[in-house]
Protein backbone atom coordinates (compact mmCIF):
# COMPACT_ATOMS: atom_id res chain seq x y z
CA UNK A 1 0.00 0.00 0.00
CA UNK A 2 1.18 3.60 -0.28
CA UNK A 3 3.44 2.92 -3.27
CA UNK A 4 2.40 6.13 -4.95
CA UNK A 5 3.15 4.35 -8.62
CA UNK A 6 3.26 6.78 -11.93
CA UNK A 7 -0.08 7.13 -13.06
CA UNK A 8 -1.47 4.96 -16.09
CA UNK A 9 -1.83 6.09 -19.58
CA UNK A 10 -4.96 7.86 -20.61
CA UNK A 11 -6.47 4.55 -22.28
CA UNK A 12 -5.49 2.60 -19.39
CA UNK A 13 -7.06 4.76 -17.27
CA UNK A 14 -10.22 4.81 -19.16
CA UNK A 15 -10.33 0.97 -18.77
CA UNK A 16 -10.23 1.16 -15.36
CA UNK A 17 -13.07 3.62 -14.90
CA UNK A 18 -14.62 0.66 -16.35
CA UNK A 19 -13.43 -2.03 -14.61
CA UNK A 20 -14.39 -0.13 -11.10
CA UNK A 21 -18.03 0.15 -12.11
CA UNK A 22 -18.07 -3.40 -12.45
CA UNK A 23 -15.93 -3.38 -8.82
CA UNK A 24 -18.58 -1.54 -6.63
CA UNK A 25 -22.47 -1.92 -7.62
CA UNK A 26 -23.59 0.47 -9.58
CA UNK A 27 -25.68 1.86 -6.83
CA UNK A 28 -22.98 2.71 -4.28
CA UNK A 29 -20.80 4.25 -6.85
CA UNK A 30 -24.04 7.02 -7.65
CA UNK A 31 -24.17 7.24 -3.87
CA UNK A 32 -20.39 7.68 -2.90
CA UNK A 33 -20.01 11.12 -5.20
CA UNK A 34 -23.20 12.40 -3.13
CA UNK A 35 -22.59 11.33 -0.25
CA UNK A 36 -22.23 14.59 2.50
CA UNK A 37 -18.85 15.01 4.96
CA UNK A 38 -21.49 15.37 7.98
CA UNK A 39 -22.01 11.69 7.38
CA UNK A 40 -22.30 10.00 11.00
CA UNK A 41 -20.08 7.03 11.96
CA UNK A 42 -20.78 4.91 15.27
CA UNK A 43 -19.69 6.44 18.30
CA UNK A 44 -19.73 4.15 21.25
CA UNK A 45 -19.22 6.09 24.93
CA UNK A 46 -19.42 4.64 28.54
CA UNK A 47 -21.00 6.04 31.41
CA UNK A 48 -19.86 5.68 35.40
CA UNK A 49 -22.54 5.62 38.03
CA UNK A 50 -21.79 6.74 41.59
CA UNK A 51 -23.66 5.87 44.73
CA UNK A 52 -23.78 8.31 47.51
CA UNK A 53 -23.31 6.88 51.02
CA UNK A 54 -25.21 8.19 53.88
CA UNK A 55 -24.14 7.60 57.60
CA UNK A 56 -26.29 6.90 60.73
CA UNK A 57 -26.09 7.70 64.40
CA UNK A 58 -27.82 5.65 66.89
CA UNK A 59 -28.71 7.79 69.75
CA UNK A 60 -28.01 7.78 73.18
CA UNK A 61 -29.80 5.30 75.67
CA UNK A 62 -31.84 7.98 78.99
CA UNK A 63 -29.74 7.93 81.95
CA UNK A 64 -31.57 6.47 85.22
CA UNK A 65 -32.64 9.00 87.61
CA UNK A 66 -30.35 8.13 91.15
CA UNK A 67 -27.11 7.86 88.34
CA UNK A 68 -25.41 11.60 89.02
CA UNK A 69 -25.64 13.59 85.74
CA UNK A 70 -22.64 13.70 83.38
CA UNK A 71 -21.61 16.61 80.93
CA UNK A 72 -23.05 15.51 77.82
CA UNK A 73 -20.19 14.19 75.46
CA UNK A 74 -20.07 15.88 71.98
CA UNK A 75 -20.50 13.06 69.37
CA UNK A 76 -18.57 14.19 66.34
CA UNK A 77 -20.25 15.42 63.28
CA UNK A 78 -19.57 12.92 59.85
CA UNK A 79 -16.84 14.68 57.96
CA UNK A 80 -18.96 15.61 54.54
CA UNK A 81 -18.88 13.09 51.91
CA UNK A 82 -16.63 14.10 48.93
CA UNK A 83 -17.72 15.03 45.20
CA UNK A 84 -17.31 12.89 42.73
CA UNK A 85 -14.27 12.90 40.26
CA UNK A 86 -14.96 14.01 37.10
CA UNK A 87 -15.28 11.43 34.83
CA UNK A 88 -13.41 11.60 31.40
CA UNK A 89 -15.63 9.83 29.06
CA UNK A 90 -13.42 7.22 27.01
CA UNK A 91 -12.85 7.41 23.29
CA UNK A 92 -14.62 5.59 21.54
CA UNK A 93 -13.60 2.58 19.58
CA UNK A 94 -14.41 0.26 16.61
CA UNK A 95 -14.75 -2.95 18.69
CA UNK A 96 -17.95 -2.94 19.63
CA UNK A 97 -18.98 -1.36 16.29
CA UNK A 98 -18.44 -4.31 13.62
CA UNK A 99 -16.59 -3.35 10.34
CA UNK A 100 -17.53 0.13 10.01
CA UNK A 101 -16.59 0.91 13.24
CA UNK A 102 -14.11 4.33 13.13
CA UNK A 103 -12.28 4.87 16.25
CA UNK A 104 -12.63 8.35 17.98
CA UNK A 105 -9.53 10.01 17.27
CA UNK A 106 -9.00 8.97 13.96
CA UNK A 107 -13.09 9.77 13.03
CA UNK A 108 -11.82 13.22 14.60
CA UNK A 109 -8.67 13.71 12.20
CA UNK A 110 -10.43 12.67 9.38
CA UNK A 111 -13.62 15.43 10.16
CA UNK A 112 -10.72 17.70 10.76
CA UNK A 113 -9.26 17.58 8.02
CA UNK A 114 -11.92 17.72 5.52
CA UNK A 115 -13.31 21.05 7.63
CA UNK A 116 -10.08 22.52 6.63
CA UNK A 117 -9.68 21.65 2.85
CA UNK A 118 -13.25 22.68 2.21
CA UNK A 119 -11.98 26.74 3.85
CA UNK A 120 -8.37 25.70 1.66
CA UNK A 121 -9.53 24.06 -1.32
CA UNK A 122 -13.64 24.23 -1.79
CA UNK A 123 -13.28 23.10 -5.24
CA UNK A 124 -11.71 19.96 -4.39
CA UNK A 125 -15.55 18.84 -2.42
CA UNK A 126 -13.26 16.04 -0.18
CA UNK A 127 -15.76 14.32 2.40
CA UNK A 128 -14.34 12.77 5.33
CA UNK A 129 -15.41 9.53 4.37
CA UNK A 130 -13.25 9.24 1.60
CA UNK A 131 -9.82 9.93 3.96
CA UNK A 132 -11.18 7.45 6.05
CA UNK A 133 -11.76 4.83 3.57
CA UNK A 134 -7.53 5.43 2.93
CA UNK A 135 -6.81 5.45 6.32
CA UNK A 136 -9.09 2.12 6.47
CA UNK A 137 -7.25 0.21 3.54
CA UNK A 138 -3.48 1.66 4.65
CA UNK A 139 -3.77 0.71 8.24
CA UNK A 140 -7.18 -0.12 9.69
CA UNK A 141 -7.30 3.15 11.16
CA UNK A 142 -3.73 2.93 12.82
CA UNK A 143 -4.20 -0.59 13.79
CA UNK A 144 -7.77 -0.08 15.44
CA UNK A 145 -7.17 3.78 16.88
CA UNK A 146 -3.52 3.13 18.14
CA UNK A 147 -2.89 6.75 18.82
CA UNK A 148 -3.05 9.45 22.13
CA UNK A 149 -6.01 11.77 22.07
CA UNK A 150 -3.34 14.52 20.21
CA UNK A 151 -2.97 11.39 17.45
CA UNK A 152 0.31 10.38 17.86
CA UNK A 153 0.20 6.91 17.16
CA UNK A 154 1.55 4.83 20.31
CA UNK A 155 3.98 2.53 17.63
CA UNK A 156 5.22 3.57 14.33
CA UNK A 157 3.91 2.36 11.66
CA UNK A 158 6.54 1.93 8.85
CA UNK A 159 5.75 -0.50 5.21
CA UNK A 160 7.86 -2.42 4.33
CA UNK A 161 11.99 -1.75 2.97
CA UNK A 162 11.20 -1.08 -0.68
CA UNK A 163 14.62 -2.67 -1.78
CA UNK A 164 13.35 -5.27 -4.05
CA UNK A 165 13.05 -8.31 -2.29
CA UNK A 166 9.16 -7.96 -1.93
CA UNK A 167 7.21 -8.91 -5.10
CA UNK A 168 5.03 -6.38 -6.66
CA UNK A 169 7.17 -3.47 -5.29
CA UNK A 170 9.16 -0.89 -6.80
CA UNK A 171 12.34 -0.39 -5.75
CA UNK A 172 13.13 2.97 -4.36
CA UNK A 173 16.68 4.27 -3.52
CA UNK A 174 16.78 6.66 0.02
CA UNK A 175 15.18 9.60 -0.27
CA UNK A 176 15.28 11.47 2.92
CA UNK A 177 18.88 10.20 4.70
CA UNK A 178 16.37 7.36 6.80
CA UNK A 179 14.88 10.70 8.56
CA UNK A 180 11.72 9.23 8.32
CA UNK A 181 11.49 5.49 7.50
CA UNK A 182 14.65 4.66 9.89
CA UNK A 183 16.21 3.40 6.98
CA UNK A 184 19.35 4.93 5.04
CA UNK A 185 19.68 2.91 2.02
CA UNK A 186 16.14 2.36 0.64
CA UNK A 187 12.68 4.07 1.57
CA UNK A 188 9.65 2.90 2.69
CA UNK A 189 6.09 3.46 3.52
CA UNK A 190 5.59 5.88 6.92
CA UNK A 191 2.65 6.33 8.99
CA UNK A 192 -1.04 5.41 9.28
CA UNK A 193 -1.58 6.59 5.60
CA UNK A 194 1.39 5.25 4.36
CA UNK A 195 3.46 7.69 2.65
CA UNK A 196 6.69 7.77 0.94
CA UNK A 197 9.24 9.93 2.33
CA UNK A 198 9.62 12.23 -0.67
CA UNK A 199 5.73 12.24 -1.33
CA UNK A 200 5.58 13.71 2.63
CA UNK A 201 7.78 15.90 2.03
CA UNK A 202 6.50 17.78 -0.87
CA UNK A 203 2.79 18.03 0.98
CA UNK A 204 3.48 17.45 4.75
CA UNK A 205 0.86 19.41 6.08
CA UNK A 206 0.10 20.21 10.12
CA UNK A 207 -3.33 18.89 11.00
CA UNK A 208 -3.46 19.27 15.04
CA UNK A 209 -1.72 22.63 15.25
CA UNK A 210 1.20 22.10 16.87
CA UNK A 211 3.97 23.45 14.79
CA UNK A 212 5.08 20.31 13.30
CA UNK A 213 4.47 17.34 10.34
CA UNK A 214 4.87 14.15 11.55
CA UNK A 215 4.10 11.06 9.51
CA UNK A 216 3.20 9.15 12.50
CA UNK A 217 0.37 11.49 13.84
CA UNK A 218 -3.26 10.99 12.83
CA UNK A 219 -4.31 14.27 12.25
CA UNK A 220 -1.17 15.74 10.60
CA UNK A 221 -1.55 12.66 7.96
CA UNK A 222 -5.27 12.81 7.65
CA UNK A 223 -4.85 16.38 6.28
CA UNK A 224 -1.78 15.70 4.11
CA UNK A 225 -3.94 12.68 2.68
CA UNK A 226 -6.69 15.28 1.57
CA UNK A 227 -4.02 17.96 -0.07
CA UNK A 228 -2.68 14.73 -1.84
CA UNK A 229 -5.75 13.39 -3.04
CA UNK A 230 -6.96 17.48 -4.45
CA UNK A 231 -3.62 18.30 -6.04
CA UNK A 232 -4.51 19.68 -9.31
CA UNK A 233 -8.02 21.12 -8.64
CA UNK A 234 -9.37 17.53 -8.63
CA UNK A 235 -13.24 17.48 -7.50
CA UNK A 236 -13.87 14.63 -5.62
CA UNK A 237 -17.37 14.69 -6.47
CA UNK A 238 -16.83 13.56 -10.43
CA UNK A 239 -15.68 9.40 -10.00
CA UNK A 240 -13.15 9.94 -13.26
CA UNK A 241 -11.42 12.95 -10.89
CA UNK A 242 -11.93 11.15 -7.59
CA UNK A 243 -10.25 7.45 -9.41
CA UNK A 244 -7.26 9.72 -10.84
CA UNK A 245 -6.98 10.80 -6.98
CA UNK A 246 -7.04 7.68 -5.55
CA UNK A 247 -4.43 5.79 -8.54
CA UNK A 248 -1.76 8.41 -6.91
CA UNK A 249 -1.69 6.32 -3.54
CA UNK A 250 -1.68 2.92 -5.29
CA UNK A 251 -1.97 2.10 -9.14
CA UNK A 252 -4.50 -0.57 -8.99
CA UNK A 253 -8.09 -0.54 -9.77
CA UNK A 254 -8.52 -2.99 -7.10
CA UNK A 255 -6.95 -0.77 -4.48
CA UNK A 256 -9.32 1.94 -6.15
CA UNK A 257 -12.53 -0.12 -5.35
CA UNK A 258 -11.45 -1.03 -1.68
CA UNK A 259 -10.61 2.95 -0.95
CA UNK A 260 -14.42 4.09 -2.66
CA UNK A 261 -16.66 0.97 -0.86
CA UNK A 262 -15.07 1.57 2.61
CA UNK A 263 -15.86 5.34 1.45
CA UNK A 264 -18.99 4.31 0.84
CA UNK A 265 -19.77 2.52 3.89
CA UNK A 266 -18.85 5.37 6.07
CA UNK A 267 -21.37 7.21 4.32
CA UNK A 268 -24.34 5.34 4.24
CA UNK A 269 -23.60 2.88 6.87
CA UNK A 270 -23.56 -0.23 4.80
CA UNK A 271 -21.27 -2.68 5.47
CA UNK A 272 -19.34 -3.42 1.48
CA UNK A 273 -19.98 -6.49 0.06
CA UNK A 274 -17.28 -8.78 -0.64
CA UNK A 275 -17.33 -8.56 -4.05
CA UNK A 276 -16.63 -4.79 -4.13
CA UNK A 277 -13.32 -5.51 -2.32
CA UNK A 278 -11.28 -7.24 -4.63
CA UNK A 279 -7.63 -8.44 -3.47
CA UNK A 280 -5.07 -5.92 -3.97
CA UNK A 281 -1.81 -7.33 -5.48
Amino acid sequence: MGRHSKASSSNVRRNSLIALTGLVPAGLVTAVSTAGADAGAPIFTQQTAHESVTTEQASAAPIAASVVPQAPVATPEPAPEPPPAPVTPPLPTSIAAGALGIPGVNLAAYRAAAQTLAAQNPVCNMPWTLIAGIGRVESTHANDGKADIAGNLTTPIYGPILDGSLSGNNVIHDSDGGALDGNSGYDRAVGPMQFLPETWKRYAADGNGDGVADPQNLFDAALTTGKYLCDGNLDMRDLGQQTKAILRYNNSMAYVANVVAWSLGYATGITPPAEALPRIH
